[in-house]
């Protein structure tokens, strides 16, 4: 009887286990968990990089009224007065073109930029003649036409701050036309646009003021007007020796770089 029995107990035992491997069978595989998504680091931007670009804007020159009282000389015996050159601040139209290049040092952004600009600011100046007492005769103001260079390049050095795409800087250097040289000094902001543009690794856009300084270099005399004596007579020349000076030119103006290499 015990034989049966364990007989018995060992067959069940056989029909679990059997049972148990083909319900184990017909489970379906554990998959394995996914991958977590690959998220690429947002590029930091820098303004490394040679850059180049045009500019376009308004520029003035700065002329101060001045005054020449005329008296008796010979030739001109009757001749007695003020000739007065007005104030005359002209302006026009500024345009040209620009490359350089900035490091980024941290928050700091030193560089160097080249431009050349025409510049469309030359204009005649009217004068005013007032006869003084013992005047006797009349005399004729000349045109005085301005012919200041029409063009002008700057070589500059530039040190900013930059906040990000945001570029605050002070610039300044050597200025030059084709007769004269002198200075020049000034700053704005630049702003990286979320642009790129022919091949570019980015676009910017920005404002600036330029102050500039000539030396302007006057030989030699130069003709005033025509004096005609009240007695008659043919009209004399009246002239005075030329004075050395400076042109102060400003210019403000908006610009837009491409820039390329480091992003």
């Amino acid at each position: 009887m015990r034989k049966c029995v364990l007989s018995l107990l060992t067959g069940v035992a056989g029909l679990t286990l059997a049972a148990s491997a083909v319900s184990a069978a017909d489970l379906p595989a554990r998959e394995a968990p996914p991958p977590a998504p690959f998220v690429a680091a947002a590029p930091v931007f820098t303004w490394t990089g040679f850059y180049g670009g045009v500019n376009a804007g308004w520029g003035w020159r700065s002329d101060d009224e001045e005054s020449v009282v005329l008296t008796p000389g010979p030739g001109t015996p009757g001749l007695a007065g003020t000739l007065v050159f007005p104030d005359n601040e002209d302006g026009g139209f500024t345009g040209g073109a620009q490359i350089g290049y900035n490091y980024q040092i941290g928050s700091f952004v030193v560089g160097l930029e080249t431009d050349i600009q025409w510049a469309d600011t030359g204009d005649d100046e009217e004068v005013l003649f007032t006869p003084g007492p013992g005047s006797s005769g009349v005399f004729v103001p000349g045109t005085f036409e301005n012919n200041d260079t029409d063009w002008f390049g700057t070589v500059r050095a530039r040190v900013g701050i930059a906040l990000d795409r945001f570029l605050i800087y002070g610039t300044g250097g050597f200025a030059y036309t084709d007769e004269n040289t002198g200075w020049v000094v000034g700053g704005g902001v630049e702003w990286a646009l979320p642009v790129t543009l022919f091949g570019s690794s980015a676009v910017t856009f920005g404002v600036e003021g330029l102050w500039l300084s000539f030396e302007d270099d006057d030989n030699g005399d130069r003709t005033i007007g025509t004096f005609t004596p009240a007695g008659g007579g043919a009209p004399v020349a009246v002239s005075l020796p030329a004075d050395d000076d400076d042109q102060d030119f400003f210019v403000a103006r908006a610009k837009l770089n491409f820039k390329f290499g480091t992003y």
